[in-house]
């Protein structure tokens, strides 16, 4: 059934003046000086005041015409007739509404829906590749994912299915604008939770990640039971449950570190497979000295100087590697160790002395004394 509402109001519309009425209202005003303050506040008030709308409202007179019960602000539903057949046009604009109340209700159901799935790991299927941006079809929407998200090196084939981490969901006209990662760090952190039981049930937490995605991962791990071990636990029986993350990262190298509360100690494990001898903290600074045997040097180092770097994201701290013996005036040498190298033609300046070599022997000839 369908029914008009109406509330009943004190007044009615306000009756329109006639013409006459008018043109000698407008005569008069020219005459008049201007209204004072007071009386622009007064008609300010009264211009705030609501106003009868005819579709809603109903005056109480014409209110207690119908029932003498009536009183202001009683609502009056009256049972309106609904036509056997509407006409062509009413029944095209009904249906385009109700269309398109329906796609909105649609566009909310799959935002809320994938709003609750951020910083989760879910899985799609690649639909096609424009140009560096990969599109992937999650069944109800689609997911962006840009270049910087993607893992270096890593090819996306139309109809692959893949793992990607949701990190934002934004409402558009065209429905959720969903943002994938395989690059971000917590993908690594949800990928661990899914494979190590005791990550999901709190027994083991993650306590940071260092991330260059296609290349390398230190995690730092801790474990909340005394029986249970957190690097033993992530890595598996004979490396099954580390070794399924690998392969789902396309061979990504994974570091499992255990977290300690003692800087120096989280910085000598962040360090591995090094051997770490001691560490020199500055706790205002934020850095420190870490001293290696000269074996293990390039190994602290990583290539490229990615162990190093990927130990001081992981720490918080910067970190510079010197070998055994070495002052703190030589620990950056390691890492610009690399530089230095454009200084060894300074070490050809002896040659340029080699000419002056023969002039000595040009002395031993001239003999004077012997004469």
């Amino acid at each position: 059934d369908v029914y008009d509402e109406k509330t009943v109001v004190e007044k009615g519309p306000e009756p329109e003046p006639e013409e006459g009425a008018v043109a000698e209202g407008a005569v008069k005003g020219e005459a008049k000086a201007e209204p004072t303050a007071v009386a622009d506040a007064v008609v300010a008030e009264e211009d705030e005041e609501p106003k009868f709308n005819p579709k809603t409202d109903i005056t109480l007179e014409d209110a207690q015409k119908i029932n003498k019960k009536y009183k202001i602000g009683d609502v009056i539903r009256t049972k309106l007739e609904v036509p056997a057949e509407f006409g062509r046009m009413a029944a095209q604009t009904a249906k385009q509404v109700i269309i398109q109340k329906l796609r909105e209700a649609e566009r909310e159901t799959l935002y809320k829906e994938y709003q609750n799935k951020i910083g989760h790991i879910v899985t799609g299927m690649v639909q096609r590749v424009e140009g560096k941006v990969v599109l992937i079809d999650l069944g109800h929407a689609i997911a962006v994912m840009p270049p910087q998200e993607q893992i270096r090196g890593e090819m996306y084939m139309p109809s692959q299915r893949v793992k990607i981490f949701l990190v934002s969901v934004d409402k558009t006209n065209k429905g959720p604008e969903i943002i994938a990662s395989r690059a971000h760090p917590d993908m690594v952190k949800e990928l661990f939770m899914n494979e190590v039981p005791e990550i999901g049930s709190g027994a083991i937490d993650i306590k940071s990640i260092a991330r260059e995605a296609g290349s390398r991962t230190k995690i730092a791990v801790v474990s909340n039971q005394d029986n249970i071990d957190p690097i033993g636990s992530c890595v598996g029986q004979r490396g099954t449950r580390v070794q399924t993350i690998i392969n789902e990262l396309g061979g990504e190298k994974i570091d499992i570190v255990e977290w300690a509360d003692d800087a120096v100690r989280f910085i000598m494990n962040a360090l591995s497979p090094a051997k770490v001898l001691s560490v020199k903290l500055d706790e205002e600074k934020k850095t420190a000295m870490a001293e290696v045997k000269e074996d293990q040097l390039s190994l602290a180092i990583g290539k490229g100087g990615q162990n190093v770097r990927l130990a001081a994201q992981l720490t918080g701290y910067r970190i510079d590697v010197v070998k055994e013996g070495e002052d703190g005036r030589s620990a950056a040498k390691p890492k610009v160790e690399t530089p230095e190298t454009p200084e060894a033609p300074a070490e050809e300046t002896p040659t340029d002395e080699a000419p002056e070599t023969p002039e000595a022997p040009a002395a031993t000839p001239t003999t004077p004394s012997e004469k």
